[in-house]
């Protein structure tokens, strides 16, 4: 009897453990038909500045070109504060299902750094990068100094005045970080925002700005201004004839930059979805215009390719921010 008991026990046990097993099989089912029918409902894209700027701007048109690759909507919301902090956090700590994007830009980096976010590049997962623009050193047409070369020696024996587009800023931290490259000494000018200062050196109070070639184009082409080089890896295509700085010699490329990013526990296998389909819409001539009719530069970069260049410029600015006065 004790024996039949026994037998009794194990096979309801049996019982139970295929019904379990069962079970879970059909919760790995509903997990996998959810991925496989990613996306199903509307998204939502957090721009961390206010509605009518440059990022903002770049994230509506892009919203509305991926809606068509993506088969679904994406709603736009600006969730400005902090320089980007707020929106930035918020994105951070979104639902990691996929269908909360985030807009990250170069502040990504600085902000942690300086002691204003909690946040890092890893609260997020990056999916796509689809716009950079380096920094520049631009001089009036009648400055004395045809090239870099000659800007640096100048830059050795006398503090020349340089504005920015704010202390902490990225033209302010892409001018530090020339001054250190490049051994110079340098008089960093502070403005609100990158157009004073260029107001500033088109009336000749400064000697050169640090911002993007895309901020001085106009004087560029009206004979006021003269670019003598640009801090990235490659030639900008509208200032073909101006060399970077690592032609010369000096290993720096720095500048701002714009991409998508989701929550860190977001599954791989939906940031998948997303990385192959804003492909699609970010190398499209439609985005691609869009940049060009802003006067913004376009970089792809898949979520690999972004996060090696995330990674770069996290280690600059680990040495950088901290050597000027403006670390935690």
């Amino acid at each position: 009897m004790k024996k039949f008991k026994g037998l009794n026990v194990l096979a309801m046990l049996t019982v139970l453990v295929l019904v379990l097993a069962a079970c879970g099989s059909k919760e790995g089912d509903k997990g996998a038909s959810s991925s496989a029918d990613f996306p199903n409902k509307k998204f939502e894209l957090i721009v961390p500045y206010s509605a009518g700027g440059g990022t903002d701007t770049v994230a509506r048109s892009f919203a509305d070109l991926a809606k068509d690759d993506l088969g679904q909507p994406i709603g736009v919301v600006n969730r400005e504060g902090g320089g980007g902090a707020v929106g930035m956090q918020n994105g951070a700590n979104a639902k990691a299902d996929g269908y909360t994007l985030s807009m990250v830009t170069v502040e990504l980096l600085t902000l942690p750094h300086t002691g204003l976010a909690q946040f890092t590049y890893e609260d997020f997962k990056l999916v796509s990068l689809l716009n950079e623009d380096p920094a520049a050193i631009t001089v009036r047409a009648d400055a004395p100094w045809n090239t870099i070369e000659e800007f640096i020696e100048a830059a050795k024996t006398e503090k020349l005045k340089v504005g920015n587009s704010g202390t902490g800023a990225i033209w302010h931290l892409a001018a530090a970080a020339f001054e250190k490259e490049t051994g110079t000494t340098l008089n960093h000018v502070p403005f609100e925002g990158a157009a004073p200062a260029v107001t500033a050196l088109l009336g000749g109070h400064i000697d050169a700005v640090s911002v993007s070639p895309a901020e001085v184009q106009t004087h560029v082409e009206s004979g006021d201004f003269k670019v003598l080089a640009v801090m990235a890896d490659e030639r900008v295509e509208k200032l073909s004839d101006v060399p970077t700085l690592k032609e010369q010699g000096i290993d720096l490329s720095i500048g701002t930059w714009r991409g998508i990013a989701v929550p860190k526990e977001t599954p791989d296998e939906i940031v998948k979805v997303l990385e192959e389909k804003f492909a699609t819409t970010i190398q499209s001539e439609e985005f691609k215009a869009t940049l060009e009719k802003l006067n913004l530069g376009h970089r792809y970069e898949n979520g690999e390719g972004f996060l090696n260049l995330v990674k770069s410029q996290d280690e600059l600015f680990t040495d950088l921010i901290p050597a000027i006065g403006l670390g935690k």
